[in-house]
C-alpha cells in the first residue's frame, strides 16, 4: 500500500498533522526499559529511577502483580511503614532497598522530632520494610516562596550501585552512598553533621540557588535521570512570592553535571523571563535521529530537546517545540488556556509525547496532548508567529501570550513542523471527555496511551494517531500517572483509589481498591511486589502476604 499524506485531517479530536509511515516492526517497550535498567548496577527487576528508565515510559513486565489487596485487613500487604503528613515523590526500588520522599512526620531521627518540618528521603529495607536511614533537608530561612511547609522531598531518586542521586527541597543536587553509615566507611568530602547509623552519607551536594544563582518558586522537584555519567537536572527555577515577576531571568533552567564529582558541564536558560510559574517537569533521554538527546520540559509551555554533551561547555539545542495555542494566554489563577509543563516528556518508538499542566493550586483548566517527531531541527513547533509589520520574519516567543492580535500579530503554518498528533480530547465540548490540565506523564504500550488528567479524567488514546478510544471519569483529581504491568494499568487519584484497567481499545475495569489516604503518587512494581504510596505511608503488596493491621487509618 502507498504512503498517503494526510494533511489537517480529524480524527475525533486529535490532529494527525504528520504523513502515516509504512507499517514497521512491532516496538517492544517493556524490552526497551529491560535493557536501560540492565546498563545500570541494579537487580534486573529492581525500578531505579523515576518510571524505570530514562525513556520515562513507565511500563514493566513484572510477574504476578497483585490486582486485589486490602490495607484496613492485611490481605496481600507484605508490609507497611509510616511516611511523612504528605507525600508527593514517587518511590524507587534497587538493590534491596525502598526509597520515598517525604515530609518529617513520622519523626524516624531522634535529633529530628516530628514536630520539626524537614525535606526527608527515607530509606527502608526492601524484604521487610524494616527503616534503615533518612537524608534529611532543612527548611530554607527564605520560607515558602522556596520551600513550602509540609510539602517535603516531591522528587523521586536514581540509583546505580552504591550511589543515588536526587533534589531536594532547599534547590540541591544530592550524592549519597546508599549503604549510609553501615559499611562502616564515611564516603563524603564534607562534613556530615554526625555519622549516625540512622542517617544518610553524603558524598556530595551542588546547592544550585547558591551556585547558579537559581530561585525556585514554592519548591525545587525533578527526578533525575541520566546517561552514563551525564546527570541531567532541571534546576524549578521561578517566579517570586508575588507569582508575577522572576527574580533570577538569567539562571538556568537546565543542568548537565557530572554525576562522579558534581561538575557542571553545561546549563541553560532557554525558557528565560518566559517562565510563567514554575518549572517541576523532570527530564528524559533516548538517542533519537543518532543523536543523545536530552529532553527538558520548560516552565514556559515549550519542551527543548538538547544534544546531551552540549558542545565546548556549551548548551546546544536541537529543537524546541511550543505546546500551547500561541492565542492562548497566562493569567494567574484557573483561568488561564496557556500552561506550562509539569509531566515528564515520554519516548516511545522513535517519538516523543507530553502534555501541558499547571499549579494544582490553580485549579483546573484546558490541556493539550502532543506526539512530536525528534528528528527535526530549530523551531519545530506546528505554527510560528509573526506581525503585520515584517510578516516575513517569525518573531521571538512572549511570556503570557504569543500572539496578541489587536498588536498586528499573526500566525502561519510552520512547514518545519514536528507535530505528529495534537489530542484535546475526542469531544472538547463535554468535560468528560476533554483533555484536562494534567500533572500526569504517559505510558505506552501496545500502542496504547494511557494519562490522567487533573480533572479525574483517565484517557485511552492510539499513540500513533491520537484517536481517542475511551475515557474514564474517576471523580477524583488524579496528580499521579499510569503504571502498565503486562496487560494491566494501574492509576491512582486523589480520593485514595487505585483503579486497574485492561490494556485494551475497548475500556474494561479490572478493581478499584481504596488505600485509607489520598494517593499523589504513581504505583510501582518491582521484584514481583506492588509499592504504593498514599499521603502517610508505604505499602510494599504481594500476592499471599498477610500483615497487621495497625498502618490503617
Amino acid at each position: 500500500m502507498h504512503r498517503k499524506l494526510i494533511s489537517l485531517f480529524s480524527l475525533g479530536s486529535a490532529l494527525l498533522i504528520q504523513p502515516l509511515a509504512p507499517a514497521q516492526d512491532s516496538y517492544d517497550p517493556v524490552s526497551a526499559v529491560r535493557a536501560i535498567i540492565s546498563e545500570l548496577s541494579v537487580g534486573e527487576n529492581d525500578w531505579p529511577q523515576w518510571a524505570g528508565s530514562h525513556l520515562r515510559n513507565n511500563v514493566t513486565d513484572q510477574a504476578n502483580v497483585v490486582t486485589e489487596w486490602d490495607v484496613t485487613t492485611g490481605q496481600n500487604v507484605r508490609w507497611s511503614m509510616p511516611l511523612g503528613s504528605e507525600t508527593y515523590g514517587n518511590p524507587v526500588i534497587a538493590n534491596g532497598k525502598v526509597y520515598v520522599g517525604t515530609n518529617n512526620g513520622a519523626g524516624y531521627l531522634k535529633r529530628y522530632p516530628s514536630d520539626v518540618d524537614l525535606g526527608v528521603l527515607l530509606c527502608f529495607d526492601e524484604k521487610d520494610g524494616t527503616f534503615l536511614w533518612q537524608h534529611s533537608s532543612e527548611k530554607l530561612p527564605t520560607g515558602r516562596v522556596h520551600d513550602w511547609p509540609q510539602q517535603g522531598i516531591c522528587a523521586a531518586p536514581l540509583v546505580d550501585g552504591d550511589r543515588l542521586w536526587y533534589v531536594s527541597s532547599r534547590g540541591e543536587v544530592v550524592c549519597l552512598d546508599t549503604e549510609g553509615f553501615t559499611d562502616g566507611e564515611n564516603d563524603g568530602q564534607s562534613g556530615e553533621p554526625n555519622e549516625n547509623q540512622d542517617e544518610a552519607d553524603v558524598v556530595w551536594i551542588f546547592d544550585m540557588m547558591k551556585e547558579l544563582g537559581v530561585s525556585q518558586h514554592n519548591m525545587c522537584s525533578c527526578s533525575v535521570t541520566c546517561a552514563g555519567n551525564l546527570l541531567f537536572v532541571n534546576t524549578s527555577n521561578g517566579v517570586d512570592e508575588g507569582h508575577k515577576d522572576l527574580p533570577a531571568e538569567d539562571a538556568p533552567s537546565f543542568v548537565c553535571m557530572n554525576r562522579e564529582t558534581g561538575e557542571v558541564i553545561w546549563t541553560d536558560n532557554s525558557p528565560g523571563k518566559n517562565v510563567l510559574h514554575g518549572q517541576w517537569s523532570s527530564p528524559a533521554y533516548a538517542e533519537l535521529g543518532g543523536v543523545g538527546q536530552v529532553l527538558f520540559g520548560g516552565g514556559d509551555g515549550w519542551l527543548y530537546s538538547f544534544d546531551a554533551a552540549g558542545e565546548n561547555g556549551q548548551s546546544k539545542l536541537l529543537w524546541k517545540f511550543d505546546c500551547n495555542p500561541k492565542e492562548s494566554i497566562y493569567i494567574l489563577g484557573g483561568s488561564a488556556t496557556r500552561n506550562h509543563i509539569i509531566s515528564t516528556p515520554v519516548v516511545y518508538d522513535g517519538l516523543v509525547y507530553v502534555s501541558v499542566g499547571e499549579d494544582p493550586e490553580h485549579g483546573e483548566g484546558e490541556g493539550h496532548l502532543w506526539c512530536i517527531d525528534p528528528t527535526k531541527r530549530g523551531d519545530v513547533s506546528p505554527t510560528l508567529v509573526y506581525n503585520s509589520k515584517d510578516p516575513t520574519t517569525p518573531i521571538a516567543p512572549k511570556r503570557l501570550q504569543a500572539l496578541v492580535a489587536k498588536d498586528g500579530d499573526l500566525e502561519r503554518d510552520n512547514p518545519n513542523s514536528a507535530a505528529v498528533w495534537h489530542y484535546v480530547g475526542s469531544d472538547p465540548e463535554e468535560f468528560e471527555t476533554t483533555m484536562h490540565r494534567t500533572c500526569g506523564t504517559v505510558a505506552i504500550k501496545d500502542d496504547l496511551l494511557f494519562v490522567a488528567d487533573f480533572s479525574g479524567m483517565f484517557h485511552c488514546v492510539d499513540a500513533k494517531t491520537g484517536q481517542a478510544y475511551w475515557t474514564y471519569d474517576m471523580f477524583a483529581a488524579s496528580w499521579a500517572s499510569p503504571l502498565i504491568i503486562q496487560d494491566r494499568v494501574y492509576i491512582s487519584d486523589e480520593d485514595g483509589d487505585i483503579a486497574i484497567f485492561k490494556v485494551a481499545k475497548e475500556q474494561e475495569m479490572i478493581a478499584e481498591i481504596n488505600m485509607d489516604s489520598a494517593v499523589y503518587t504513581t504505583p510501582v512494581a518491582a521484584n514481583s511486589t506492588l509499592f504504593i504510596a498514599n499521603r502517610n505511608r508505604v505499602y510494599a503488596l504481594e500476592e499471599g502476604a498477610q500483615s497487621e493491621v495497625e498502618g490503617a487509618q
